[in-house]
């Protein structure tokens, strides 16, 4: 996405220039994480949901492809590193406050669910009862974690 080698965010000190400028200002939480949402470039399915740092945001801008932050390892997470289930990005949104990212992706190879389907949202909530019930909204995996995952 960008050749520069460095990539500087604006300022977030006027309200009214973070929600109408044209100047990237992302507003990273009290952890200094943002949340991104991966979504299919072609077809708009909600592919995955995850947090970026300011260093996986910035190697997201300069390398085209996603780089996430594992909450759980404390690191960064280049997606598709181990599976080869890549994200190229097209195109990264903001909302009106920048405190929430909408990445438009091409995903590569089968998937981009740990637990082998092609989006992280494969299950949908069922009528309410005690406990709530899920169902699938996408029936078979993609392709077999085991093999894929190490």
């Amino acid at each position: 996405m960008s050749s520069s080698t460095e990539i500087a965010f604006g300022s977030r000190d006027d309200r009214k220039a973070v929600e109408n400028g044209l100047t990237f200002s992302p507003k990273f939480d009290e952890d200094g994480l943002i949340v991104a949402v991966a979504q299919d470039a072609d077809t708009n399915e909600v592919l995955m949901v995850a947090y970026m740092n300011e260093e996986s945001l910035r190697q997201t801008l300069k390398i085209g492809e996603a780089v996430y932050f594992s909450r759980s390892r404390q690191q960064l997470w280049h997606k598709g590193a181990t599976s080869g289930h890549t994200q190229t990005v097209e195109k990264i949104l903001t909302d009106c406050d920048q405190d929430a990212l909408v990445l438009k992706v091409r995903q590569h190879g089968p998937g981009c669910c740990h637990a082998g389907y092609r989006s992280c949202f494969y299950r949908n909530i069922q009528e309410p009862g005690n406990p709530v019930a899920l169902g699938k909204e996408i029936a078979d995996q993609s392709y077999d974690p085991g093999k894929v995952y190490h």
